[in-house]
């Protein structure tokens, strides 16, 4: 008998083997699942528009006129633009504000600062559509409906990211920073040289989040803005319905473009995020 065999006794056996074999199954199917509605997606979006909707293992009548048809037809290429603008916005100012704020709170000692982190913490059982209409009465009353400024503004930090940074942070050695002061380091320095290089786990796994959250963004782009012109790709998806018709090809080619950079950007920064998400959740 192998020494594994002896420290975990049923290790190798019959019934190990059965469980390895159905949970294998099981992660199949549920990845076959996950699959499914983006490989329909790619292949409604490559067909036309008459047979988009039929599930079918290959484009029927294999095309790109959907893509040409929204480019053309639609400002498709502004509601792009209008998309990465606000995502790329928001996800640099969440990026700079929370990691700033979670190292403020997991590194320097001051009066009132275990209470204003439960502050931070506690916003984020207030549900988003309840803060709705004051947002919009806020930005309204500012002259930012309709405008980029509006879409940005009120989500340039969330509690997510800074409970997320103030718990990275709070798990680093403090004396990588007494030992950065001792060479000659100021505060800033000792931010941006010792700790934040250390956080880029949790960094990406913001950036991720956020890029995420904002991408999808529904409810406040089409509450504020007013005409076409300044839809992100989400508004856009839901005002390409018709009255009496869908044009599914269409559709299905803007909600490829739409989730085509969350593919790319989770692919690039997947190790950091598995690593952030780890290393967070383990520290208090």
């Amino acid at each position: 008998m192998s020494r594994r065999n002896q420290e975990y006794p049923g290790y190798g056996g019959t019934a190990y083997q059965l469980q390895r074999k159905l949970l294998v199954a099981f992660t199949i199917l549920f990845g076959v699942f996950l699959i499914l509605p983006l490989f329909w997606m790619v292949n409604g979006s490559l067909s036309t528009n008459a047979t988009a909707r039929e599930i079918i293992f290959s484009p029927s009548g294999f095309t790109f006129e959907n893509y040409i048809r929204v480019f053309q037809e639609y400002p498709a290429e502004r509601w792009l633009l209008n998309s990465i603008i606000v995502a790329v916005a928001v996800t640099l100012f969440n990026v700079v504000f929370d990691t700033l704020a979670g190292y403020s709170l997991a590194r320097f000692d001051y009066r009132g600062r275990e209470k204003l982190f439960l502050l931070f913490v506690s916003t984020m059982m207030v549900p988003t559509m309840v803060l709705l209409v004051p947002l919009y009465l806020i930005i309204a009353n500012l002259g930012l409906t309709n405008t980029h400024l509006g879409l940005i503004i009120v989500f340039v930090a969330n509690p997510f990211g800074i409970f997320l940074l103030r718990q990275h942070f709070k798990g680093m050695p403090a004396s990588l920073g007494e030992a950065a002061r001792m060479d000659g380091c100021n505060e800033l320095q000792v931010f941006y040289k010792i700790y934040l290089p250390q956080a880029k786990s949790a960094v990406a796994t913001l950036t991720i989040f956020v890029f995420l959250w904002t991408w999808n963004n529904f409810e406040w782009p089409l509450i504020i803005m007013q005409t076409s012109e300044m839809y992100t790709l989400p508004v856009a998806l839901f005002a390409l319905r018709g009255t009496y018709a869908v044009e599914w090809g269409s559709i299905l080619a803007i909600a490829l473009i739409l989730v085509g950079p969350i593919l790319l950007l989770f692919i690039f920064l997947q190790d950091y995020f598995e690593k952030g998400m780890t290393l967070s959740g383990m520290k208090g």
